[in-house]
C-alpha cells in the first residue's frame, strides 16, 4: 500500500520472535493528514510494529522510511520516565527552552483535562494510570507532525476519552494508533489497517466501513478456499495417477498443483466465535445495599446508599477516576468493609470477579496448565462439555499457543487467559472491573456475545462505551463525594440525556443574558438606534422555522429508533453497519438544524 505524499513508507517488513512469525513482508504508506487505526488480535505484533516505527525495536528485514524533518511523537503502552522528575519536568523534556513559557501554559491546560492538577508532584508518587496520562499529555504538548498512540484510552475515564476524541478530531497531526475502543476508532480514524495471518489489509474508511468490507473480504476468501478445495481433490487424484516422468505441460500442471495446495490448506475464517456456558442457578434474592456509607479521609465514596439488585440485571458503572467505582465493587465482594450500613447477599449468589489487580499467574506454567488448575472441563448444559483445550480455543488460543509458557504471552493475551479462568468457574454473578483493557476487538466481540446471553447477573465498570452499550441495561453514575444516580439506559442514551439537560439548563441563563443585553446603558455599542425596532421573522423564515421543527422531531425519532435497535442485539451485521454509518451523519444534521432553529426562535 504505497501512499501519495507519504510521510511514512514501510516496505517488506518482517519480524519473527523465536520460531513464530508476527508479520511477513508487509508494506504500507501513510500520507500527511491520515488518521490510521491498526487492528489485530493480541500477540500478532501490533505493539512490536509500533516499536519498530518508533525506533524502540528493529525488524528482521525490510525498511522504514520517514520523510525528512518529520517530528514523531510516540505514546508507548507502558511509558517509562526517570522517576525523580516532577510531572511538569516530564512533560517539558526535550522542549525548546525559548518556548518554555508557552508550553507551560499549554501543559497546564492539557494536564487539567486529564485530571492531573499538581504539576510539582514527583512521578514516583503517581499510579500506573496517572503515569500513562502524564505520558499522553507530554506527547500532545510536544505537537509532533506524526503521532503514534498505543492504547491511548487505557486509564482514561469516559469524559477524558471524549475530550481526546474531540482534540484529535480538531488536530492536523497525522496519526497511527492501536486501540480497542471502537467508537474512538469510528470517530477519529479515516483508514483502518488490519493485520491478519501475517499480512496487512488496508481499508479506506472508518471502523463501520471496515466491518462491512472486512466481512466482504472474508466471504470472498472463504469462497476462494472452497473452490480451491474442490479443484484440489481432482488435481490430487491426477497427481497420484501420473507417472513421475512428465512432459512440459504436465510439469506446469504439477507446479500449479502446489500453488493450489497452499490455497486449499488455508483456514476458513469463522464469522463469529460463539461461547455458551452453563452458569450456576441463581435465586430471586441477589443483593441489597442497605444505606451503605464509606469514605477515605475527606473523600466520600457512598453516603446512605440504598439499592436492591434484581435477578438477571446487567448494570454498568460509570464516573470519573477517583469517584469510587472500584471501591464499590470491593465493598460488594466483602474486600472492604462499609463505615455504616451493610450488603446483604443472596445465598445462591456465586461471584466471578475480574479485577484490575487480579491477574496473578505462575509465569513458568504453560497456558493449558493454568486453565486445567481451575477445571478440566466446562459444563455447557444439556449434557454438553468442553475440555480445557477446547474452551481456550474459543478465546483464540490455538493448540500450539496453549503449550506456550505464560511469560511468553503479550499483555493482552494474559488478560484473555485471566478472563478464561474467571468464566470457567461457572459463576452466576459476574463482576468485571475494566475487563476491556488490552483485549483485542475479536475477544471483545466474543465477550459481548457471551454476556448478552449470560443467564445470571453482571456488573461492569468500563470506559469502553461501545462495550457498555452492547452489554448493560442501565447505569449507576458515580459523580463523586457520595453522589450516585441510577440511569435507566445505556451509555450513549445517558450522554444524550446529559446533553439535553445541559441545553435546558443553559436556556434560562441565555434568556437572562439576552435580557441583560437589552437593558445595557446608553454607552453600550449594542444599544439600538433611536426608532429602531427588534427585527422580526420574515414570511420565508417563518416557513423555515416551522419546517425545522418538523425536521428536528423526525430526526430525533429516527435517532432514538437507531439507538434502540443498536442496543437491542436483535439486528444483523449489515443493519449494524448501516445504522453505525447513519448515526454520526444524523447527529451532525440534528445539531445543524437545532442551531438554526435556535437562531430563528430568538427572532420570534
Amino acid at each position: 500500500m504505497a501512499a501519495v505524499n507519504a510521510i511514512l513508507q514501510v516496505e517488506n517488513l518482517t519480524r519473527r520472535v523465536g520460531d513464530r512469525t508476527l508479520f511477513s513482508d508487509i508494506s504500507f504508506g501513510i500520507s500527511e493528514g491520515q488518521r490510521v487505526g491498526l487492528i489485530a488480535q493480541n500477540g500478532t505484533g501490533k505493539t512490536t510494529l509500533l516499536n519498530i516505527l518508533g525506533d524502540r525495536d528493529s525488524a528482521d528485514s525490510g525498511s522504514v522510511v520517514w520523510r525528512g524533518g518529520v517530528k514523531v511523537g510516540y505514546l508507548e503502552q507502558e511509558p517509562k520516565f526517570p522517576m525523580q522528575l516532577t510531572v511538569l519536568q516530564a512533560c517539558m523534556r526535550g522542549m525548546d527552552p525559548e518556548k518554555e513559557w508557552a508550553y507551560e501554559t499549554r501543559c497546564k491546560q492539557i494536564l487539567g483535562k486529564l485530571n492531573i492538577h499538581n504539576q510539582d508532584q514527583p512521578l514516583s508518587q503517581l499510579s500506573g494510570g496517572q503515569l500513562k496520562r502524564v505520558a499522553l499529555a507530554a506527547v500532545l504538548i510536544s505537537e509532533p507532525d506524526f503521532l503514534i498512540l498505543d492504547e491511548p484510552t487505557n486509564h482514561l475515564d469516559l469524559g477524558m476519552i471524549e475530550w481526546l476524541e474531540s482534540y484529535l478530531g480538531r488536530s492536523s497531526m497525522t496519526l497511527l494508533m492501536v486501540t480497542h475502543d471502537r467508537y474512538f476508532l469510528d470517530r477519529v480514524c479515516n483508514v483502518i489497517l488490519e493485520m491478519d495471518d501475517h499480512t496487512l489489509y488496508p481499508y479506506h474508511g472508518n471502523y463501520a466501513y471496515y466491518l462491512e468490507k472486512r466481512q466482504e473480504r472474508i466471504d470472498a476468501t472463504n469462497a476462494m478456499i472452497a473452490r480451491a478445495n474442490n479443484l484440489y481433490r481432482t488435481e490430487l487424484e491426477w497427481m497420484r495417477r501420473m507417472p513421475q516422468a512428465r512432459g512440459h505441460k504436465a510439469r506446469y500442471r504439477e507446479e500449479a498443483f502446489y500453488d493450489l495446495e497452499k490455497v486449499a490448506k488455508r483456514r476458513i475464517q469463522e464469522d463469529q466465535v460463539k461461547l455458551e456456558m452453563k452458569s450456576a442457578y441463581i435465586g430471586s434474592k441477589i443483593f441489597e445495599a442497605q444505606y451503605v456509607s464509606k469514605r477515605f479521609g475527606d473523600r466520600v465514596i457512598l453516603k446512605d446508599f440504598y439499592y436492591n439488585f434484581s435477578r438477571y440485571e446487567k448494570m454498568g458503572i460509570v464516573g470519573e477516576n477517583g469517584t469510587g467505582k472500584s471501591t464499590f465493587l470491593k465493598l460488594l465482594l466483602g474486600q472492604h468493609q462499609p463505615d455504616a450500613g451493610r450488603f446483604v447477599i443472596g445465598e445462591t449468589v456465586r461471584f466471578g470477579y475480574f479485577s484490575q489487580e487480579g491477574m496473578l499467574f505462575d509465569e513458568q506454567m504453560k497456558v493449558i496448565d493454568v486453565v486445567r488448575r481451575v477445571a478440566e472441563y466446562v459444563d455447557l448444559g444439556g449434557g454438553r462439555k468442553l475440555s480445557a483445550m477446547q474452551f481456550l480455543q474459543h478465546f483464540m488460543f490455538s493448540p500450539l499457543q496453549q503449550q506456550n509458557y505464560v511469560y511468553k504471552l503479550s499483555g493482552g493475551e494474559k488478560r484473555r487467559l485471566y478472563l478464561c479462568t474467571v468464566l470457567m468457574q461457572a459463576p452466576n454473578f459476574l463482576v468485571l472491573d475494566e475487563p476491556t483493557n488490552d483485549l483485542d476487538i475479536v475477544t471483545l466481540q466474543v465477550l459481548e456475545e457471551y454476556l448478552r446471553s449470560f443467564a445470571g447477573c453482571v456488573i461492569v465498570v468500563s470506559h469502553d462505551r461501545y462495550f457498555m452499550d452492547k452489554v448493560v441495561d442501565h447505569l449507576l453514575v458515580f459523580r463523586g463525594q457520595g453522589e450516585v444516580k441510577d440511569f435507566p439506559g445505556n451509555y450513549t442514551q445517558f450522554r444524550d440525556y446529559e446533553k439535553e439537560q445541559s441545553k435546558e439548563q443553559a436556556k434560562p441563563q441565555d434568556a437572562k443574558q439576552n435580557k441583560s443585553a437589552d437593558t445595557k446603558p446608553a454607552s453600550s455599542s449594542a444599544k439600538p438606534r433611536l426608532g429602531e425596532q427588534k427585527r422580526r421573522l420574515s414570511f420565508k423564515e417563518k416557513q423555515e422555522y416551522e419546517q425545522l421543527s418538523k425536521d428536528i422531531e423526525a430526526l430525533e425519532a429516527e435517532k432514538c429508533q437507531i439507538e434502540e435497535a443498536l442496543s437491542s442485539g436483535a439486528i444483523s451485521v449489515d443493519e449494524i453497519t448501516r445504522m453505525s454509518k447513519r448515526l454520526p451523519a444524523l447527529s451532525e444534521e440534528l445539531d445543524e438544524k437545532s442551531f438554526r432553529w435556535l437562531e430563528l426562535d430568538e427572532l420570534r
